[in-house]
């Protein structure tokens, strides 16, 4: 992602996890997309959200990455404007991480962020 850049985006890493999780759930990347929101709650009050689905709803944000589509509604791209969707595997946890640029703060878990 490109400094100033207002798009949601993916890293490499998690596009392959992605990709893999559908694969594996037989869910064809043409039918589904990736849905990123956020949901009031979580330790820090905003959570992130990850889901597939297959019904846009009016005023969803549409982002593409070497075809995968990722949609986001736009209360959620509020906060989400310019967050980076990650993926790590390594010592210290496994599993999605955002990098949001707008989080003033995030919990322990990075799961939840208050701006």
């Amino acid at each position: 992602m490109s400094p100033g850049n207002a798009d949601l985006s993916i890293s490499p890493k998690a596009f392959d996890k992605v990709m893999d999780l559908m694969r594996d759930a037989s869910i064809q990347a043409s039918d589904y997309f990736l849905r990123v929101s956020v949901k009031g709650g979580g330790c820090s009050g905003l959570s992130y959200n990850l889901d597939f689905d297959n019904e846009a709803k009016p005023g969803d944000m549409e982002f593409t990455h070497e075809g995968l589509k990722m949609v986001c509604d736009m209360k959620s791209f509020l906060y989400l404007c310019g967050t980076e969707l990650d993926f790590s595997d390594g010592l210290n946890g496994k599993g999605f991480n955002f990098i949001n640029p707008n989080a003033a703060r995030t919990c322990g878990c990075g799961e939840s962020f208050a701006v």
